[in-house]
């Protein structure tokens, strides 16, 4: 049976030493992202969990319920 994703996502983010701010969707392994804002940082993210659902998806490795 095939993975499902779910309705819901964590992102965890944090401002570095640097002034730049990190995220990270705790669900998704690998979705790590950087911005100069928290709102770029959350967009950029976002962007990114979006490309590996659909990469996911392309390649059967987890169904929409």
């Amino acid at each position: 049976m095939k993975n499902s994703i779910s309705n819901h996502f964590t992102i965890e983010i944090e401002q570095e030493e640097d002034g730049r701010w990190i995220a990270e969707i705790l669900e998704i392994p690998g979705v790590l992202a950087y911005g100069s804002t928290q709102q770029q940082v959350i967009s950029n993210v976002q962007a990114l969990a979006l490309r590996v659902i659909a990469d996911k998806l392309e390649h059967g490795e987890i169904c929409l319920k």
